[in-house]
Protein backbone atom coordinates (compact mmCIF):
# COMPACT_ATOMS: atom_id res chain seq x y z
CA UNK A 1 0.00 0.00 0.00
CA UNK A 2 1.36 3.39 -0.98
CA UNK A 3 1.36 6.41 1.33
CA UNK A 4 -1.30 8.27 -0.71
CA UNK A 5 -3.56 5.21 -0.52
CA UNK A 6 -3.04 4.96 3.23
CA UNK A 7 -3.79 8.66 3.71
CA UNK A 8 -6.89 8.37 1.51
CA UNK A 9 -8.28 5.47 3.53
CA UNK A 10 -7.43 7.19 6.81
CA UNK A 11 -9.13 10.40 5.69
CA UNK A 12 -12.19 8.47 4.52
CA UNK A 13 -12.32 6.86 7.96
CA UNK A 14 -12.42 10.27 9.64
CA UNK A 15 -15.24 11.43 7.36
CA UNK A 16 -17.18 8.19 7.83
CA UNK A 17 -16.83 8.26 11.62
CA UNK A 18 -18.08 11.85 11.70
CA UNK A 19 -21.05 11.18 9.43
CA UNK A 20 -22.02 7.95 11.18
CA UNK A 21 -22.22 9.82 14.47
CA UNK A 22 -24.21 12.72 13.03
CA UNK A 23 -26.69 10.78 10.93
CA UNK A 24 -25.34 7.58 9.36
CA UNK A 25 -24.19 6.44 5.87
CA UNK A 26 -20.45 6.86 6.49
CA UNK A 27 -19.98 3.57 4.64
CA UNK A 28 -20.68 5.49 1.44
CA UNK A 29 -17.28 7.15 1.92
CA UNK A 30 -15.03 4.32 3.05
CA UNK A 31 -16.51 1.57 0.85
CA UNK A 32 -16.01 3.41 -2.49
CA UNK A 33 -12.47 4.39 -1.44
CA UNK A 34 -11.57 0.75 -0.85
CA UNK A 35 -13.12 -0.20 -4.18
CA UNK A 36 -11.14 2.55 -5.92
CA UNK A 37 -7.91 1.18 -4.45
CA UNK A 38 -8.57 -2.26 -5.89
CA UNK A 39 -10.13 -4.27 -3.06
CA UNK A 40 -12.77 -6.83 -3.97
CA UNK A 41 -16.31 -5.74 -3.00
CA UNK A 42 -16.87 -8.32 -0.23
CA UNK A 43 -13.36 -7.80 1.20
CA UNK A 44 -13.92 -4.04 1.12
CA UNK A 45 -17.25 -4.44 2.89
CA UNK A 46 -16.07 -6.69 5.73
CA UNK A 47 -12.89 -4.65 6.26
CA UNK A 48 -14.94 -1.47 6.36
CA UNK A 49 -17.39 -2.96 8.87
CA UNK A 50 -14.59 -3.94 11.25
CA UNK A 51 -12.86 -0.58 10.85
CA UNK A 52 -15.93 1.49 11.67
CA UNK A 53 -16.58 -0.14 15.07
CA UNK A 54 -14.19 2.11 17.08
CA UNK A 55 -15.81 5.19 15.56
CA UNK A 56 -19.18 4.11 16.92
CA UNK A 57 -17.63 3.66 20.37
CA UNK A 58 -16.11 7.15 20.39
CA UNK A 59 -19.37 8.60 19.03
CA UNK A 60 -21.39 6.90 21.77
CA UNK A 61 -19.01 8.27 24.40
CA UNK A 62 -19.48 11.73 22.91
CA UNK A 63 -23.26 11.29 23.27
CA UNK A 64 -23.10 9.97 26.85
CA UNK A 65 -25.17 12.87 28.19
CA UNK A 66 -27.99 12.12 25.73
CA UNK A 67 -27.77 8.41 26.61
CA UNK A 68 -28.32 9.10 30.32
CA UNK A 69 -31.53 7.48 31.53
CA UNK A 70 -31.95 5.30 28.42
CA UNK A 71 -30.20 2.15 29.61
CA UNK A 72 -33.27 -0.12 29.60
CA UNK A 73 -34.38 1.14 26.21
CA UNK A 74 -30.94 0.64 24.68
CA UNK A 75 -30.63 -2.86 26.13
CA UNK A 76 -34.00 -3.92 24.77
CA UNK A 77 -33.39 -2.57 21.28
CA UNK A 78 -29.84 -4.00 21.34
CA UNK A 79 -31.24 -7.54 21.37
CA UNK A 80 -33.03 -6.90 18.07
CA UNK A 81 -30.02 -5.13 16.53
CA UNK A 82 -27.57 -7.85 17.56
CA UNK A 83 -29.77 -10.62 16.20
CA UNK A 84 -30.20 -8.75 12.93
CA UNK A 85 -26.47 -8.10 12.65
CA UNK A 86 -25.72 -11.82 12.97
CA UNK A 87 -28.28 -12.72 10.31
CA UNK A 88 -26.97 -10.05 7.93
CA UNK A 89 -23.34 -11.12 8.38
CA UNK A 90 -24.21 -14.79 7.81
CA UNK A 91 -26.13 -13.86 4.67
CA UNK A 92 -23.14 -11.93 3.36
CA UNK A 93 -20.83 -14.89 3.86
CA UNK A 94 -23.34 -17.50 2.67
CA UNK A 95 -24.38 -15.89 -0.60
CA UNK A 96 -21.87 -15.89 -3.49
CA UNK A 97 -19.76 -12.74 -4.00
CA UNK A 98 -21.57 -12.15 -7.28
CA UNK A 99 -24.82 -11.77 -5.34
CA UNK A 100 -23.26 -9.02 -3.22
CA UNK A 101 -22.07 -7.22 -6.33
CA UNK A 102 -25.57 -7.45 -7.81
CA UNK A 103 -27.49 -6.51 -4.66
CA UNK A 104 -25.39 -3.70 -3.21
CA UNK A 105 -25.97 -1.15 -6.02
CA UNK A 106 -29.69 -1.38 -5.22
CA UNK A 107 -28.91 -0.89 -1.52
CA UNK A 108 -26.81 2.16 -2.35
CA UNK A 109 -29.66 3.62 -4.43
CA UNK A 110 -32.00 3.11 -1.46
CA UNK A 111 -29.43 4.77 0.80
CA UNK A 112 -29.09 7.74 -1.54
CA UNK A 113 -32.86 8.18 -1.76
CA UNK A 114 -33.06 8.21 2.04
CA UNK A 115 -30.28 10.78 2.21
CA UNK A 116 -31.95 13.04 -0.37
CA UNK A 117 -35.25 12.74 1.54
CA UNK A 118 -33.60 13.11 4.93
CA UNK A 119 -34.89 16.63 5.58
CA UNK A 120 -38.41 15.60 4.58
CA UNK A 121 -38.20 12.56 6.87
CA UNK A 122 -37.07 14.88 9.65
CA UNK A 123 -40.08 17.15 9.11
CA UNK A 124 -42.43 14.17 9.19
CA UNK A 125 -40.90 12.98 12.45
CA UNK A 126 -41.12 16.46 13.96
CA UNK A 127 -44.80 16.69 13.00
CA UNK A 128 -45.46 13.22 14.38
CA UNK A 129 -43.78 14.09 17.68
CA UNK A 130 -45.76 17.33 17.87
CA UNK A 131 -49.06 15.48 17.40
CA UNK A 132 -48.13 12.84 19.98
CA UNK A 133 -46.21 15.01 22.42
CA UNK A 134 -48.34 13.89 25.35
CA UNK A 135 -48.11 10.22 24.55
CA UNK A 136 -45.44 7.86 25.73
CA UNK A 137 -43.27 6.13 23.16
CA UNK A 138 -44.61 2.68 22.41
CA UNK A 139 -41.92 0.03 22.09
CA UNK A 140 -44.20 -2.62 20.63
CA UNK A 141 -43.29 -5.77 18.67
CA UNK A 142 -43.38 -3.87 15.37
CA UNK A 143 -40.67 -1.48 16.57
CA UNK A 144 -38.39 -4.37 17.49
CA UNK A 145 -39.14 -6.11 14.19
CA UNK A 146 -38.08 -3.04 12.21
CA UNK A 147 -34.94 -2.59 14.32
CA UNK A 148 -34.14 -6.28 13.67
CA UNK A 149 -34.65 -5.77 9.91
CA UNK A 150 -32.37 -2.74 10.00
CA UNK A 151 -29.78 -4.87 11.78
CA UNK A 152 -29.98 -7.48 9.01
CA UNK A 153 -29.40 -4.74 6.45
CA UNK A 154 -26.53 -3.30 8.48
CA UNK A 155 -24.86 -6.68 8.94
CA UNK A 156 -25.02 -7.28 5.19
CA UNK A 157 -23.95 -3.82 3.99
CA UNK A 158 -24.86 -0.94 6.27
CA UNK A 159 -24.96 2.30 4.29
CA UNK A 160 -27.74 4.57 5.63
CA UNK A 161 -28.50 2.12 8.44
CA UNK A 162 -28.42 5.13 10.77
CA UNK A 163 -31.03 7.03 8.76
CA UNK A 164 -33.34 4.02 8.86
CA UNK A 165 -32.88 3.71 12.61
CA UNK A 166 -33.59 7.41 13.14
CA UNK A 167 -36.89 7.07 11.29
CA UNK A 168 -37.89 3.91 13.17
CA UNK A 169 -36.92 5.24 16.59
CA UNK A 170 -38.46 8.63 15.89
CA UNK A 171 -41.84 7.02 15.17
CA UNK A 172 -41.52 4.60 18.11
CA UNK A 173 -40.53 7.32 20.60
CA UNK A 174 -42.56 10.43 19.72
CA UNK A 175 -42.03 11.94 23.16
CA UNK A 176 -38.23 11.91 22.91
CA UNK A 177 -35.77 14.61 21.89
CA UNK A 178 -34.17 13.92 18.51
CA UNK A 179 -30.63 14.16 19.90
CA UNK A 180 -31.44 11.49 22.49
CA UNK A 181 -32.86 9.33 19.72
CA UNK A 182 -29.70 9.92 17.69
CA UNK A 183 -27.61 8.78 20.64
CA UNK A 184 -29.51 5.48 20.73
CA UNK A 185 -29.02 5.19 16.97
CA UNK A 186 -25.24 5.53 17.35
CA UNK A 187 -25.18 2.69 19.88
CA UNK A 188 -27.43 0.35 17.88
CA UNK A 189 -25.66 0.89 14.55
CA UNK A 190 -22.30 0.43 16.26
CA UNK A 191 -23.51 -2.78 17.87
CA UNK A 192 -24.55 -4.17 14.48
CA UNK A 193 -21.09 -3.37 13.10
CA UNK A 194 -19.45 -4.98 16.15
CA UNK A 195 -21.48 -8.18 15.94
CA UNK A 196 -21.01 -8.48 12.19
CA UNK A 197 -17.32 -7.62 12.57
CA UNK A 198 -16.79 -10.47 15.06
CA UNK A 199 -18.40 -12.88 12.59
CA UNK A 200 -16.19 -11.57 9.79
CA UNK A 201 -13.01 -11.87 11.88
CA UNK A 202 -13.58 -15.60 12.27
CA UNK A 203 -15.13 -16.41 8.90
CA UNK A 204 -14.05 -13.88 6.26
CA UNK A 205 -10.94 -12.43 4.67
CA UNK A 206 -10.22 -9.01 6.15
CA UNK A 207 -7.70 -6.55 4.75
CA UNK A 208 -6.28 -5.63 8.12
CA UNK A 209 -4.21 -2.57 7.21
CA UNK A 210 -7.16 -0.72 5.61
CA UNK A 211 -9.37 -1.84 8.50
CA UNK A 212 -6.84 -0.42 10.99
CA UNK A 213 -6.57 2.87 9.11
CA UNK A 214 -10.36 3.18 9.01
CA UNK A 215 -10.52 2.28 12.72
CA UNK A 216 -8.12 5.06 13.72
CA UNK A 217 -9.78 7.55 11.39
CA UNK A 218 -13.32 6.67 12.44
CA UNK A 219 -12.37 6.99 16.11
CA UNK A 220 -11.28 10.57 15.46
CA UNK A 221 -14.37 11.14 13.34
CA UNK A 222 -16.67 9.83 16.06
CA UNK A 223 -15.30 12.42 18.47
CA UNK A 224 -15.61 15.18 15.86
CA UNK A 225 -19.13 14.11 14.96
CA UNK A 226 -20.33 14.19 18.55
CA UNK A 227 -18.71 17.57 19.17
CA UNK A 228 -18.91 19.51 15.91
CA UNK A 229 -20.79 17.43 13.35
CA UNK A 230 -24.15 19.06 14.00
CA UNK A 231 -22.74 22.30 12.58
CA UNK A 232 -22.15 20.85 9.09
CA UNK A 233 -24.43 22.34 6.39
CA UNK A 234 -26.94 19.54 5.72
CA UNK A 235 -27.36 20.33 2.02
CA UNK A 236 -23.61 20.27 1.34
CA UNK A 237 -23.20 17.07 3.33
CA UNK A 238 -25.99 15.32 1.41
CA UNK A 239 -24.54 16.45 -1.93
CA UNK A 240 -21.13 14.97 -1.14
CA UNK A 241 -22.62 11.69 0.10
CA UNK A 242 -24.78 11.35 -3.02
CA UNK A 243 -21.78 12.00 -5.29
CA UNK A 244 -19.70 9.36 -3.52
CA UNK A 245 -22.59 6.89 -3.58
CA UNK A 246 -23.01 7.32 -7.34
CA UNK A 247 -19.28 6.70 -7.75
CA UNK A 248 -19.62 3.45 -5.78
CA UNK A 249 -22.49 2.30 -7.99
CA UNK A 250 -20.42 2.84 -11.14
CA UNK A 251 -17.52 0.93 -9.57
CA UNK A 252 -19.79 -2.06 -8.89
CA UNK A 253 -21.76 -2.29 -12.13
Amino acid sequence: MTLPHALGIFGAGIVAGTINTVVGSGTLFTFPVLLAFGYAPVTANVSNTVGLVPGSVSGAIGYRRELAGQRDRVLRFSCASAAGGIVGAVLLLSLPPSAFKDIVPAFIVIALVLIVLQSRIGRVLDAYRARHARERGHLGPLSFLWVFATGVYGGYFGAAQGIMLLAILGLSLPDENLQRINAVKVVLAGLVNLIAGVVFIFAAHIAWLPALLIAVGSTIGGVLGARYGRRLPPAALRAVIVAVGIFAIFRLV
